[in-house]
């Protein structure tokens, strides 16, 4: 892939065959930053993972950089005042199913209940194509509505390696500071390693790297021990 002037000189200001300790990638990931907007930094972890592992789950970052979160609950409505209190910015049943069914998904997040997902799960067409569907493994689906979105607001996010062991995940902005970025990034590879699969033998997390939207990745020295 050919690639923009700007992204090629941010390339000669660090080694990218070095493996550097998570505070020195993070500052350089700051420094060689080039688009005129606050890039987002990403963590991509590659994993050894066979064929019949899966990983997926949720995990809290310590600090959060993203706005308010449009949290959509799909509950019946005794639910209905729970769910307002709690913040949602939109609560129904049939009639937002209907609404969804005709394509709208002008929200971040679906949440609901475990009564609802009969009807919910026919939205899997717009709904999943957009990884916007409810799922017990991401604890968007529970009668727990008020715990539930007092997570999401905390800054609960999910992380899922693809079919090549690979997952990638946004934990930060270039204007933050390095250190809070790098508790994100230390918060996401515990919860990665809490779910190594336990029939896998030898190495589990493989490579990791951090970089900016625009700007190229930096390895980072963590390994399964770490």
């Amino acid at each position: 892939m050919k690639r923009g002037k700007k992204y090629r000189d941010s390339k000669k200001k660090y080694n990218p065959e070095t493996f550097y300790e998570l505070s020195e990638a993070l500052a350089f990931v700051k420094t060689i930053a080039f688009a005129k907007f606050d890039e987002t930094v990403e963590v991509s972890v590659k994993l050894n993972l066979k064929k019949s592992h899966s990983v997926r789950d949720t995990v809290v970052l310590p600090h959060q950089f993203r706005g308010e979160k449009k949290i959509l609950v799909f509950c019946k409505p005794e639910k209905e005042k729970e769910a307002q209190d709690a913040g949602a910015t939109f609560v129904g049943a049939d009639d937002l199913i209907d609404k969804v069914k005709g394509g709208w998904t002008d929200f971040d997040v679906a949440v609901a209940t475990p009564d609802m997902m009969k009807d919910v799960g026919k939205l899997g067409m717009v709904l999943g194509r957009k990884g916007l569907m409810p799922n017990p493994k991401t604890g968007t689906v529970s009668f727990d509505i008020k715990g539930t979105l007092a997570e999401l607001k905390k800054g609960r996010v999910e992380f899922r390696a693809d079919k090549t062991g690979v997952m990638h995940l946004a934990v930060g902005k270039v204007s933050m500071e390095p250190e809070k970025v790098a508790e994100n990034v230390m918060a996401v590879i515990a919860e990665v390693k809490r779910k190594r699969p336990v029939d896998l033998k030898g190495e589990y997390i493989r490579t990791v790297s951090v970089a900016s939207t625009m700007g190229p990745g930096v390895w980072v020295n963590i390994k399964d021990g770490q």
